[in-house]
Formats: C-alpha cells, structure tokens, sequence
C-alpha cells in the first residue's frame, strides 16, 4: 500500500506490444512523453491510485537465480538511472511480447514511467510503473463544421482504472524488491504475473494469514458442509474469523481447541491440511502473526449461508459466532420426512 500526494512523473514512454502468436509485431517509441499541464494532472493519479489500496505485495522470483529475472533485471537498471531509460523499456516491452503464447492474449499499449517521492511505509522512494492498456472505450467526440456541430464516434483510453499494471519500489527487504500488481482483466493471469513479471507472495503475516484462512475456507466447503450441513460449516468460519480477530498470533494447536467442538473434526481438519498442503504446494506455519489486512480482506470472502433446496436462504453473520448455535436448531419431521431449521429470535427488524 502506497500513497501518492507526494509523488511526481519523472519520464513516461509509449510503446504498443503486439502478438506473436498471431503475428502482430511491437511498435515502439523513440522519445518519452512530454506531457502538458492538463494530461499530466490527469495522467499521475491515474497511474498511482490503483496500487494506493492494494495491501499485498510482491517479490520477484527465478527458478535458479532472481537476478536472472528480466523485468528485476531492467527495473534496477532504471533506479541507477545510468541506462538509457528509452532502450530499457523496449527491452521489457520485447519481453512482453515473448509471454504472448496464445491467441488470448490482447494486444495493446504499454506505458513503462519513473516515478519520485512514493511513499511506502514511513519513508519515500523512487518507482519503476509499466502498464498495459488492453481496451480502449467508444465516446462521442462533437465538433464544429462550417457552421454546424456535428459528432463523431473515437475510441480512447477511460481514465478510471487499469487494465494491467505494476509498480516496482527501489527498496527491499530480506525477500527482494517490494512490487505491486493490479490485473483487472483476468483472463490471463499467469501470462502478467508468473510469465511477464514472474513474482509471488513473500513469506509474511499477510500470506500466513491468507494461506490459513483460505484452508479453513476449503475445509468448511469440502468436509463440513457435506457432513454437519450449512449450520456446522458457518459456525465453524464464524469462529475461525473470530479467533483471528481475538488473537494477534495464531496458535494452530490453541485454534483448533477452541473452534472445534468434537476430537473427531479436529482429525478431519489435520488429515485435511496435510492433503490440502500437498495439494496446493503451500505450508501452514504452526504459529504466525495475524494480518489485520489480510484478515479483512479474507473476511469479505466468506459466505455464511444456508442454501436449501426449497428456496430458501438463511444468512448467518460472521461476526457472531455464538448466534447459530444459540439461536437455531436443525431437526428432521418424520411425517413430512424433510430436515427443518427453528429460528428464535425476539423481533423482527
């Protein structure tokens, strides 16, 4: 998460980035972007505020060796400002262009800009922006001739958000150079992130957090669900959210003793994270600090809901754990031979 009030524009280039898959070629610029007063003022928060409310970041990745990874490679090339900023940024736009492996791909334009003064944290640091425009938005243009108005249809670029986007800070941690992505058209995510910038996750509270919350999210749906029904899955993510709002370390030992009811579902849970690890190559670390980011974030995609097959929906709220258990009873009428939900409550609202 950045801020940008106090951030500027050093230089800006142009480029377009074809596809080889279907034999459109690059098209490329040979000066930076000498903006007016109107396009710049325009221009900046346009390219900055994406990545002002995006929490998680990045760090570049290589199979053998990081320094190996090009868009690292040319970014730090940049920071020393001692390259030509003009010939680097076709260097990384050509590297798009070798990620274009599928007819799916889009073709586009392709900003690649320094900027100054971005704030991250407490401190202020230069960036490396490259952006991708993928789609351009029909509108009306007016204009006079002779003595009459007339209109005509133009095709251009909405200034409301990016297609694709990355910002890469000059400044580290023990991981490497901190970067964020935005990627509002996801049809081809591996293409922006994995084969074009080739990042992950660092190894922080914020993937702890997500890795663990998103395995119970999975456990629910997977074992819960199918085996203790609607209500035993909701209380269980009610309590799981509420554990990590209650707690500023998880404990996998102490959270398991406090969400789970019976020993049983607490074998079903570690036979399940075992599977899931392996499943989805990830580890979920034993103790970890909370993430107050990632744990919102997280929290908006749980669902708590009851969905029957007669129509009806029951919503439980996830800030309430004990409210399910208290308040609703699951039971099964043998003459109509149909499971039956009685909700207690004192008033309507």
């Amino acid at each position: 998460m950045i801020k940008r009030q106090k951030a500027s524009l050093k230089k800006c280039i142009i480029h377009k980035v074809g596809n080889k898959f279907n034999a459109t070629k690059n098209a490329f610029s040979n000066a930076t972007v000498d903006f007016d007063e109107a396009t710049y003022n325009l221009m900046l928060p346009y390219l900055l505020k994406p990545f002002v409310s995006v929490a998680e970041s990045y760090r570049f990745h290589h199979h053998s060796d990081v320094g190996l990874n090009e868009i690292n490679t040319y970014s730090e090339q940049l920071f020393k400002d001692e390259a030509d900023f003009v010939e680097v940024s076709k260097h990384m736009v050509t590297h798009l262009f070798e990620q274009s492996n599928s007819a799916q791909i889009k073709t586009g334009d392709v900003l690649v800009c320094h900027f100054e003064n971005i704030q991250y944290e407490d401190y202020f640091t230069d960036a490396i922006g490259i952006y991708k425009i993928e789609n351009k938005t029909a509108f009306f243009q007016t204009y006079l001739e002779g003595n009459n108005y007339d209109i005509l249809v133009q095709k251009g670029i909405q200034a409301k958000k990016v297609d694709k986007g990355c910002l890469i800070l000059n400044t580290s941690d023990m991981e490497g150079k901190i970067v964020f992505s935005v990627d509002n058209n996801t049809y081809d995510t591996q293409y922006w992130i994995k084969s074009f910038l080739n990042i992950k996750y660092p190894d922080d509270s914020n993937q702890h957090t997500k890795n663990c919350i998103e395995l119970c999210r999975a456990f629910s749906k997977d074992i819960l669900q199918p085996n203790f029904g609607g209500q035993g899955q909701s209380n269980f993510l009610a309590k799981t959210v509420d554990f990590f709002k209650e707690n500023e370390i998880v404990n996998i030992e102490t959270f398991k003793e406090e969400v789970f009811d019976e020993e049983d579902q607490i074998q079903l849970f570690e036979d399940y994270k075992k599977s899931y690890e392996s499943e989805h190559k990830v580890l979920i670390r034993n103790q970890f600090d909370v993430s107050e980011i990632a744990l919102k974030k997280q929290k908006q995609k749980i669902k708590t809901e009851i969905k029957l097959d007669t129509n009806i929906q029951i919503k439980l709220d996830v800030d309430a754990p004990d409210a399910s258990a208290e308040y609703l009873e699951r039971g099964y009428d043998a003459e109509k031979k149909m499971h039956f939900y009685k909700v207690f409550f004192n008033a309507e609202s």
